[in-house]
């Protein structure tokens, strides 16, 4: 057989070089994982297209769009009517309520406000359990045990009863305080402070002890150790080189925290410790259908759509929150 010509062996391509696996960083095999989990990643896409519903939805009532829409969707939740207890049907998909309020239009906006009211709470006890966590895991000594023991004293008080006593003890007097700083009736926002505060200040408890246990094992790796030779302070190293390995655990249980804050917000609002009118959350709504419910005749659309809203938003946080703990600390090794 005769040799290939040298035109032949021009034309050849030249032998590719094997490409050396880059390593993944820890956020982007977290992502990894995440996206394969179905039930997670389908949660955390339902949950972001919600949130984008119902930032569009007060636009839906503007003049302007309007008429380009489906009459169903462009009721105010303020608006009076005449139908009221009317049950669901082309003009009002959620039926009405004892004022004649489009129980949809209601469901949204209490829906936003149970967001915000969980996402601010969940807010609150990161930045108090992750300070409280981080320093006591880093400084030890006496500091950390003193810490962790009012940890342990503020666990044994039951959550529900401290939030209850701080609202029903302080709304009062912020009320007054509003009123004479501002010169008009803020009761509403007076709840809303509360509730923030309260919540905020009662779920922070075991993000402080997630982030103390990370601390203590971040503290004595060979980065920290090369940091303090190198000069770095304290503060330094503590928030340049510790916490930021923190953060994927504090985003986990933060969509943990967020629906146990929407929980404790509805129960309050159904005691009426919670939000206020003209607000609405979804635990004000529920309890205002349960007022009416009576041995002549059920509405049973004041209980049922604000009950599912708040079922499937609860559920759709903890799926996510779940597929999130599963990709940041997986059992075992990807193949």
């Amino acid at each position: 057989m005769a040799d290939p010509t040298p035109s032949r062996l021009a034309k050849r391509p030249a032998p590719r070089l094997a490409r050396a696996a880059v390593p993944l960083s820890p956020g982007r095999r977290a992502w990894r994982r995440f996206r394969r989990s179905r039930a997670g990643f389908s949660a955390a896409l339902l949950l972001c297209l919600s949130v984008l519903w119902l930032g569009a939805w007060p636009f839906f009532s503007h003049e302007s769009i309007a008429p380009y829409l489906p009459r169903g969707l462009t009721w105010s939740p303020l608006t009076l009517t005449d139908a009221q207890f009317a049950g669901p049907d082309r003009e009002h998909w959620f039926g009405t309520d004892v004022h004649g309020r489009d129980l949809l239009s209601r469901v949204m906006h209490g829906a936003r406000i149970s967001l915000v009211v969980g996402l601010v709470g969940a807010a609150v006890s990161v930045i108090i359990g992750v300070c409280w966590g981080a320093v006591a895991g880093y400084v030890g000594g006496r500091w950390d045990s003193w810490m962790m023991r009012v940890v342990d004293a503020l666990y044994a008080v039951p959550a529900i009863v401290l939030i209850i006593v701080l609202v029903a003890t302080l709304q009062t007097p912020l009320k007054a305080w509003l009123v004479a700083r501002w010169g008009t009736d803020l009761g509403p926002t007076a709840n809303l402070l509360l509730l923030f505060v309260g919540l905020g200040a009662v779920s922070w408890l075991t993000m402080a002890r997630i982030v103390r246990g990370q601390v203590l094992s971040l503290r004595e790796r060979g980065f920290v150790a090369a940091s303090r030779v190198l000069g770095a302070s304290h503060a330094r190293i503590l928030l340049r080189h510790i916490l930021p390995n923190v953060w994927g655990v504090v985003i986990v249980y933060v969509t943990l925290t967020i629906p146990s804050v929407i929980l404790y917000e509805s129960f309050l609002s159904y005691l009426g410790l919670g939000v206020e009118p003209p607000y609405a959350s979804l635990g004000y709504l529920i309890a205002d259908g349960v007022v009416h419910i009576n041995a002549i005749r059920t509405h049973w659309w004041l209980i049922v759509f604000p009950g599912g809203a708040l079922v499937g938003t609860l559920l759709a946080l903890n799926l996510s929150g779940d597929g999130l703990r599963n990709a940041w600390e997986p059992r075992e090794e990807e193949d």
